[in-house]
């Protein structure tokens, strides 16, 4: 008697789950939201990791591969990536050369530096891991979060998000500890010029780090940590927090674990960048409708 074969279950993104039965409030209630996306992302795992046993291909080095060079772009952020260790190097070799002198300009000297912050991040969040997902992983770049096959589908939930977010920060835009910290960059409002420039710059970085933590370390560690792989990413999503008001750390845990769980739902990263940015922008207004104003000119 011929024994039957049992046929695996085909995997399953979450974000091609059809929603058009489901409200779309429905959608939001916490055992739809993060329970029944993690079990699917642990169902996708399960199947990842049986598929790759059945080839043999043995111990998954993807996980640590990403996880080591993901800790060494942080630590190298942490030393290397501020506006001080730019104003460090380029003040250790002004004395000798015209070209490091000009970025001594107390006019521009502030923006800068921040270029340099805004830089070093695109550089280790986007380039280097880039590079590993082409070079060392051979994937395709586009499967780390930059697809926006279900970006339309999801966006509502980001819009919704932004406007809780908004409220908050009407609400802590009257706290004198914000408003010494936001703008990010003190010139923001001295004109148009240094403000365009200076989101463009901070937009460039919310989009690297969207990328590095809700793009590419959330695809490389799905096969083997599942839904896991959301905490995983939020504890150093946290930290990297770390020096800014307290209450906006508290919610870096908060916003880690939606966003990330909402990544998993799209499989995207568009609509989680565009929601930071847009916050980051209206922090910015925030703070400076309740300090200097809105620029009144168009170059300093």
């Amino acid at each position: 008697m011929t024994k039957k074969k049992t046929k695996t279950k085909p995997k399953r993104e979450t974000g091609d789950v059809p929603r058009e039965e489901v409200g779309k409030l429905a959608q939001l209630h916490p055992r739809r939201f993060f329970l029944e996306t993690w079990a699917e992302v642990d169902a996708n795992a399960k199947v990842a990791r049986q598929e790759r046993e059945d080839a043999g291909l043995g111990y998954d080095w993807r996980p640590m591969v990403v996880l080591s060079i993901g800790a060494l772009m942080l630590v190298a952020l942490e030393y290397l990536g501020s506006s001080r260790d730019f104003y460090e190097f380029v003040n250790a070799r002004a004395d000798e050369s015209e070209f490091f002198r000009q970025f001594q300009d107390p006019q521009w000297r502030l923006l800068y530096g921040k270029s340099w912050w805004a830089g070093v991040r695109f550089l280790a969040y986007f380039v280097v891991p880039a590079c590993i997902i082409k070079f060392a992983l051979k994937e395709r770049v586009v499967d780390h979060g930059l697809s926006f096959k279900n970006f339309r589908e999801h966006a509502w939930m980001y819009f919704l998000a932004y406007v809780v977010v908004f409220v908050c920060v009407v609400a802590v835009s009257f706290d004198e500890g914000f408003q010494r910290h936001y703008p990010m960059y003190p010139n923001a409002g001295r004109s148009w010029s240094d403000y365009l420039i200076w989101t463009g710059l901070y937009a460039l970085q919310f989009f690297s780090l969207e990328f590095f933590f809700r793009g590419h370390w959330l695809k490389a560690l799905e096969p083997t940590m599942g839904s896991y792989s959301i905490l995983a990413m939020t504890v150093p999503y946290c930290m990297i927090h770390f020096g800014k008001p307290w209450g906006e750390t508290v919610g870096a845990i908060i916003a880690g674990i939606v966003l990330g769980t909402l990544a998993y739902k799209s499989r995207s990263i568009w609509a989680g960048f565009l929601v930071h940015v847009s916050v980051a922008v209206t922090m910015d207004m925030a703070a400076m409708l309740q300090t200097t104003g809105l620029p009144d000119r168009w170059s300093p």
